[in-house]
């Protein structure tokens, strides 16, 4: 299918419905607004404080606005909680676009409209429609189009309590052959997660591509600090150097990963917190052992180049009388 011919498919769906009607499984209530405001730090009284809350504007406790989109999200749970059309049957546009090639997605505008304050009890549900799709356009990302979604929001009584316009990048993957740089796309080949590739982490991964394991140390006070961050959270200065470590530690805590799956790992796949001998700690995973993983274990790190351009610091366990940390390439 050729740009016009998908462009004529694309237009179809514009104006209609982007899939079923959402409900909010639960209604909204106190524990939930709770944990909202302990996430991300708002003590705002009107939302936690019922005495507070009663004797203000609002006569009771309110949700935070900011809450809309979360009330009717599906989870993590795979049965379809809240759909109220069942199964989807036909094809979505994101799934043209993912038979045309555009498989990557990225989200890159989100606006959100209040009607009126949410409060615990309120049932709300959504409905989405497809009010835009963009011809195909190039990004930093890749080669892809932008689709616009509206939703909106209704309370059990019908009224719009508010909406939200999502907007999307459906993009096709750079090949595994280009030489501008990193890959940039969402899995490494074999299926891994692919890392954080960005401006705050480069110094990182290219320590790592020269064998390197690097990590950042204020030049105010000195304190080493991983993962990388643009700002000290000793001093707050936003001066830094990247300092090499030897590569040495010991197991600091460990779990074996069996849910959810994510391929290509399997079932037990050991993932450590690493105490490095200099002070940080990172998180990895370890490579060459299928025994027990016992807290204080030995490791060593190993660089492996896993694609092109693109090298992981992992660890093993120490050698006896090993002087250093760097591994095979």
């Amino acid at each position: 299918m050729n740009e016009s011919e998908l462009m004529k498919e694309l237009e179809t769906f514009v104006g209609k419905s982007g899939g079923p009607s959402r409900r909010s499984a639960y209604p909204i209530g106190d524990a939930m607004i709770h944990h909202w405001c302990d996430a991300i730090g708002d003590r705002n009284a009107s939302y936690l404080d019922p005495e507070f809350a009663k004797s203000g504007v609002h006569g009771g406790i309110v949700a935070p606005p900011t809450m809309l989109q979360a009330w009717t999200m599906a989870g993590f749970r795979s049965e379809s909680v809240g759909a109220d059309d069942g199964e989807r049957t036909s094809k979505t546009v994101l799934d043209v676009l993912d038979d045309a090639g555009f498989t990557s997605v990225v989200a890159t505008n989100c606006e959100q409209e209040y009607c009126r304050y949410l409060t615990p009890g309120d049932q709300i549900r959504h409905d989405v429609e497809i009010e835009s799709v963009s011809a195909e356009k190039k990004t930093g990302l890749g080669v892809g189009h932008f689709v616009s979604q509206l939703y909106t929001y209704r309370d059990a009584a019908d009224e719009i309590v508010g909406r939200m316009r999502f907007v999307l990048l459906k993009f096709r993957p750079p090949s595994d052959e280009s030489d501008d740089g990193p890959i940039i796309g969402p899995r490494i080949r074999g299926g891994r997660p692919r890392p954080s590739l960005n401006q705050d982490v480069e110094f990182f991964w290219e320590g790592a591509a020269n064998g390197k394991l690097l990590v950042q140390r204020c030049t105010d006070c000195q304190s080493l600090r991983h993962p990388p961050g643009p700002g000290c959270p000793d001093c707050s200065s936003l001066d830094w150097e990247a300092i090499e470590m030897s590569g040495r530690g010991e197991i600091y805590s460990f779990v074996r990963h069996h849910h959810p799956k994510i391929p290509p790992f399997e079932a037990g796949h050991p993932v450590i917190l690493v105490q490095l001998d200099e002070g940080p700690r990172i998180i990895s995973e370890l490579v060459d052992h299928e025994g027990d993983i016992e807290i204080g274990m030995r490791v060593e790190v190993q660089f492996d180049e896993v694609e092109k351009k693109l090298t992981l610091p992992r660890f093993r366990l120490a050698s006896a009388g090993s002087s250093n940390g760097s591994g095979s390439r």
